[in-house]
């Protein structure tokens, strides 16, 4: 299969021509890859069972991940749900449309195919005006999981997904990089206190304030058990992963920083490639290796921004081990900290 390119100039100005065929594959049962503001996502008709099927091949996911299914409107919602619980209600008018995804119980009309056999379904209106007038046009709620390898780091350029996805899809809609660069935050709103399945941008302080009492799955703080369904994507399987092995090491920073630089020279000593992630205050204190600072930790949002970038450039580069930085686990800090303990399979050292 050939993949097609299409590039956006302006987001704010896009024209009906650029995406009319994109559209049309998506009602068609095809493949398109396009950006959101968190990251981008692989997206096909989320109520065609075949379609959904054609993502889990292309990207190799496990068909018992459930797909998200993005919308463009709040009009779009009901046909999908059995209801729209009142604390739905109050996260939609605060935070959709955005990066927050909601579990509802689904409806008839949505496939097993796009739940991964379950009976919710996981839905998000994306603010990105590419992915909303591309849904839109499309006349299709779009199931759209990351549009990357299973288990790889996530995309947040064009050229992240034609190097896993090329050959593999119709189109690809270029529309620069993400803004977020983290996917979308989860909330199971089915139970009588929602909870969140995946941290994201929209912050467990945040729901707090919207909505009062909000639990935490454990799958989050550790890996699922054998045998359980994942309820939301990136609960159970390896994810966000870099080629290399990654380890992340915790603890008061001058240790931190100390422990790391004696890992690498160990690892160098062995003969290894190795790659370090640290941030522009500490970029200063590692003298060897691949050094890569993936943000301010002042400025957290740099940190996601730059995350999933900086693991893909070490793939690039041949690291054989990762060394990296921890990060807080409050505010957003709590999705980077997520997404790093998969990308590292819970390899966690602390130092004292």
């Amino acid at each position: 299969m050939e993949t097609k390119r299409v590039k956006i100039e302006d987001p704010e100005h896009i024209r009906q021509e650029d995406l009319e065929e994109a559209a049309a594959v998506l009602r068609n049962g095809g493949l398109v890859a396009f950006p959101t503001e968190t990251v981008y996502g692989l997206g096909a008709n989320a109520l065609d069972e075949k379609a959904a099927k054609k993502i889990y091949e292309a990207k190799g996911r496990p068909s018992d991940n459930p797909l998200i299914a993005h919308i463009s409107g709040l009009e779009e919602l009901a046909p999908l749900v059995e209801e729209i619980p009142e604390a739905a209600q109050k996260l939609m008018k605060e935070f959709w449309p955005g990066p927050l995804t909601m579990i509802f119980r689904k409806s008839g009309l949505v496939p097993y195919g796009t739940t991964g056999g379950l009976e919710t379904v996981a839905v998000r209106m994306p603010s990105d005006p590419i992915a909303r007038k591309l849904i839109s046009m499309a006349n299709v709620p779009v199931a759209a999981p990351s549009a990357n390898l299973s288990g790889r780091p996530s995309p947040t350029t064009a050229d992240h997904v034609w190097q896993d996805m090329a050959g593999r899809i119709e189109i690809l809609i270029d529309g620069g990089p993400v803004g977020i660069g983290l996917e979308s935050t989860i909330v199971d709103v089915t139970g009588e206190i929602p909870t969140i399945l995946r941290p994201g941008a929209v912050t467990m302080e945040m729901l707090e304030e919207t909505l009062g009492r909000v639990e935490i799955d454990p799958a989050i703080l550790g890996p699922m058990k054998e045998g359980i369904k994942p309820k939301a994507p990136g609960m159970k399987y390896r994810h966000y992963a870099p080629k290399a092995d990654m380890t992340l090491v915790e603890g008061e920073m001058e240790q931190v920083v100390r422990a790391i630089n004696r890992l690498a020279r160990q690892a160098m000593g062995e003969g290894k490639k190795v790659g370090i992630i640290c941030t522009d205050e500490t970029r200063a204190c590692y003298p060897a290796g691949i050094v890569r600072s993936i943000g301010i930790r002042a400025e957290e949002e740099t940190v996601a921004h730059n995350l999933y970038a900086v693991l893909r450039e070490f793939d690039d580069l041949g690291a054989e081990v990762i060394y990296s930085e921890s990060f807080p686990g409050d505010q957003i800090g709590q999705a980077i900290m997520n997404r790093m303990t998969k990308a590292a399979g819970y390899h966690i050292i602390h130092v004292l």
